[in-house]
C-alpha cells in the first residue's frame, strides 16, 4: 500500500509542475497589463515592470516563481491590493470557498445516496420515479437558478437564512449556498447510485447473501452499498473539484469573500501574480482530490492497487 501511495504522490507532483508551467506561458499571451493606468509614462511602467522583475527572460521568471512557491512565497498583487502579499490573500478567502464546497458536497452525497438506494430497492414504484426527477432537474438547472431562488423566496420572503455572507453569523450565511450548490451533487449521486445498486442487487453474489437470511439492512450496507462505491466514488471527486472551484457564480450571489470572486477581480484587473496563484490552487485542488480519489480506490479494493504495480 505505501509504494502504491509514494507513486501516486510522485505523479500529483509532476503534474502540478507541468500545470504551473503552462498557466505561466498562457499568462505570458494575456492582453493587457497589470499596469495599465493611464498616468504611468513608459519609463515609469518600465521602472515598475524592472522592480518586479517582469522584465526577465521567461525561463528565469518561471524557474523564480517556482522556487519561491515551493517556500509559501506567491508574490505581491500588483493591482487589488498593491504590494500585499498573494498567499494571504488567497488563504484568507480559501477557508470559506473550501467550507461551503466540502458542506455542499457531504448533504449531496448523504441525499444523494439515500435517494438512489430508496430508488434501487423500490425500482419501478413512484419512489423511483420521484428519484429520477429530483436527478433530471438537479442535472438540467443551473445552480445560479436555484441560488436566485433560494435568495429570494428562502432569504427575502421568509427571512429563515441571511442572504449575503455576514462573518458575524457565518454558520447560518452558508447554508443557502450549501443547498444551491449541493443540488447537482445530489442529482448526480442518486443517478449513480441507483444504477449501480440495481445491478449489484440482482448479481449472484447478492442472492447468495440473501439465501445466508441475512438481515436487508446489513446486505445493502455491508454487501451491495461496498460492491457499488467504486463508480460512484468515481463520480464523487470531479463533483468535490466542481463545488470548489465552480462557486464563482454563487459567491457573487451570496457576496461571499471567497477565492472565486477574488479570482474574477484578478482577471478584470489584469493583476498577473493573483490569476497564477489562484489558478495553482485551484489545480492542487483538483489534484489532491483526485489522488485521494486513487487511495481511496487502493483501500475499497485491492486488487485495484495490486493492479496498478504494487
Amino acid at each position: 500500500m505505501g509504494k502504491y501511495i509514494l507513486k501516486r504522490i510522485a505523479i500529483a507532483c509532476a503534474t502540478l509542475f507541468v500545470i504551473l508551467f503552462i498557466l505561466f506561458v498562457m499568462l505570458e499571451f494575456m492582453p493587457g497589463s497589470p499596469f495599465n493606468d493611464e498616468k504611468l509614462n513608459e519609463a515609469q511602467k518600465a521602472l515598475l515592470y524592472a522592480k518586479y522583475g517582469l522584465d526577465d527572460p521567461f525561463f528565469i521568471r518561471f524557474f523564480n516563481y517556482a522556487k519561491n512557491m515551493l517556500q509559501g512565497d506567491f508574490g505581491v498583487s500588483y493591482v487589488i491590493n498593491k504590494n500585499f502579499a498573494v498567499s494571504t490573500m488567497i488563504f484568507q478567502r480559501l477557508a470559506v470557498t473550501i467550507v461551503i464546497g466540502i458542506q455542499a458536497m457531504v448533504l449531496g452525497t448523504i441525499v444523494g445516496l439515500i435517494l438512489g438506494i430508496l430508488a434501487a430497492l423500490k425500482h419501478n414504484t413512484w419512489v423511483d420515479t420521484l428519484a429520477s426527477i429530483i436527478s433530471v432537474i438537479g442535472v438540467s438547472v443551473p445552480s445560479y437558478v436555484f441560488a436566485l431562488g433560494l435568495a429570494y423566496f428562502v432569504g427575502f420572503k421568509l427571512g429563515w437564512f441571511p442572504i449575503t455572507y455576514n462573518p458575524s453569523n457565518a454558520a447560518m450565511s452558508t447554508i443557502l449556498p450549501t443547498i444551491a450548490l449541493s443540488l447537482f451533487t445530489i442529482a448526480n449521486i442518486a443517478r449513480f447510485t441507483r444504477s449501480e445498486m440495481i445491478d449489484v442487487l440482482s448479481s449472484d453474489y447478492i442472492l447468495l447473501v440473501k439465501s445466508k437470511g441475512i438481515k436487508e439492512y446489513k446486505m445493502i450496507i455491508k454487501h451491495a452499498l461496498r460492491n457499488a462505491l467504486i463508480p460512484i466514488i468515481t463520480v464523487m471527486g470531479p463533483l468535490l473539484v466542481g463545488l470548489l472551484t465552480g462557486s464563482m457564480v454563487i459567491e457573487k450571489i451570496f457576496a461571499i469573500p471567497g477565492i472565486g470572486s477574488l479570482m474574477i477581480a484578478a482577471i478584470q484587473g489584469n493583476d498577473y501574480n493573483v490569476v497564477l496563484s489562484v489558478a495553482f490552487v485551484y489545480s492542487a485542488m483538483y489534484i489532491f482530490t483526485m489522488l485521494i480519489i486513487d487511495i481511496l480506490y487502493g483501500v475499497i479494493d485491492p486488487r485495484i492497487r495490486v493492479a496498478k504495480g504494487e
